[in-house]
């Protein structure tokens, strides 16, 4: 039988490498940080941020998911499974080894569909650390789910691009060297058509494109601006992929990229867990431990099934990313369940922990409402939830059988 779930010996050094990093090392150089009582200096958290990166490099971690001919590890989905579930245990572990959104993603997309030219100006600095990037195509005036409804616009004008327009939600813009940013460049074509957007590269900062504010949300000011885009030129050489293929080039690169969120947030379920059966053994109530009463375990075991299903979900879509196969069902349902699975899983862990789990003692407070957003970025759960019904049905309609919505498995 082909299917085996054990990691090569080479794979299985990389991920007890990246364990031992991220337990050993990260996690008790940036403890401290979310601590109000023990708050170091920006110059500290910097020097100290920057340090942890420089280790990765020397360890041979930086890059996971990119070829080793650009600094990278070249590992594949099911390989950046393994590294990104376990540098997910700590907020910043992705940042330390360079594989974060949204600059992971963006590696992706130019890597697959820059020019030589600008790879080397675009994706070469971001590959070394040097620079950040951001993804600009969320809007508020119209459902960040449907990017054929765009309405900033750019008009040609001569060799030059005038672009206008509205953004918001654009994670990292204001640390950002440069933006990919999706605009309609066709307007003359009907509603809903998926070749109007064009993405261009926008070196940072520039004349019209405004940093207007840090989006206040429930786990507070972090880094996802409004920007105000008003005649913003841009040469034509800044086109990324091609006039028209901005919807394409928006969908090659939120796919993985939803997959790796996935692989993030079962470290961060994962650690909710442990959490909740370590309090479940330690506490004591009523005459035994809560580990001893039937309510608990059946939050245990709800959580453990949960897991196991997220893990199986995101190596499976892995492993169809891996092989060049059609992946969209499969990172749609991953998406979709590991994101609800979170929220469940950190749910049951403050339960577990009563007061304490509700009070910012230990991390769970903050976990669930990082983890609340997972449920609409890159595409909210009924939008999945079509997509996943729309293919199951012309699944049935082409063969008679659902069975390729449902992983195409030999079972």
């Amino acid at each position: 039988m082909p299917i085996d779930f054990t990691l090569a010996p080479e794979h299985e050094e990389i991920r007890a490498r990246v364990h031992d990093f991220i337990q050993g090392t990260v996690i008790p150089a940036v403890r401290d940080f979310d601590d109000e009582e023990k708050v170091t200096t920006r110059a500290e958290y910097l020097t100290t941020i920057f340090d942890l990166r420089e280790q990765a490099k020397a360890l041979g971690l930086w890059l996971p998911h990119m070829p080793t001919e650009w600094g990278g590890m070249g590992l594949g989905h099911v390989e950046l499974a393994m590294v990104q579930a376990e540098s997910g245990k700590t907020r910043l572990g992705p940042w330390i080894l360079n594989c974060m959104a949204p600059d992971e993603g963006n590696m992706h997309t130019l890597l697959h569909w820059g020019t030589d030219e600008q790879k080397e100006k675009y994706l070469r600095p971001l590959c070394e650390g040097v620079q950040f990037s951001c993804f600009a195509m969320t809007e508020p005036e119209v459902a960040g789910s449907d990017p054929t409804l765009i309405r900033t616009h750019a008009i040609k004008d001569g060799d030059e691009w005038i672009i206008n327009g509205h953004k918001w939600f654009i994670s990292n813009a204001r640390r950002s060297q440069f933006a990919i940013l999706i605009a309609k460049t066709e307007l003359d074509v009907p509603e809903g058509s998926r070749g109007a957007n064009t993405a261009f590269l926008i070196d940072l900062p520039a004349e019209g494109w405004n940093d207007v504010r840090e989006v206040e949300t429930m786990h507070g000011s972090t880094g996802h601006s409004e920007i105000v885009i008003e005649d913003l030129r841009v040469h034509d050489s800044q086109i990324l992929g091609g006039r028209g293929n901005g919807h394409r080039l928006g969908q090659y690169r939120l796919g993985p990229a939803r997959l790796a969120h996935c692989m993030r947030w079962i470290a961060q379920a994962e650690t909710a867990l442990d959490m909740m059966v370590d309090r479940a053994l330690t506490r004591y109530s009523h005459g035994s431990i809560l580990a001893e009463k039937q309510g608990i375990q059946w939050l245990i075991a709800d959580s453990a099934m949960e897991l196991y299903q997220c893990k199986l979900m995101v190596l499976h879509a892995a492993y169809k990313i891996d092989r060049g196969e059609d992946f969209r069902t499969e990172v749609s349902m991953a998406k979709h369940f590991v994101a609800n699975s979170l929220n469940r899983i950190i749910d049951r862990a403050i339960q577990v922990h009563g007061a304490l789990g509700y009070s910012t003692d230990t991390p769970l407070a903050h976990m669930f409402q990082h983890a609340r957003w997972a449920r609409f970025a890159d595409g909210a759960d009924e939008i999945h939830q079509m997509r996943i019904a729309e293919r199951t049905i012309a699944a049935y309609k082409d063969t008679g059988s659902t069975n390729a919505a449902t992983g195409g498995l030999p079972i």
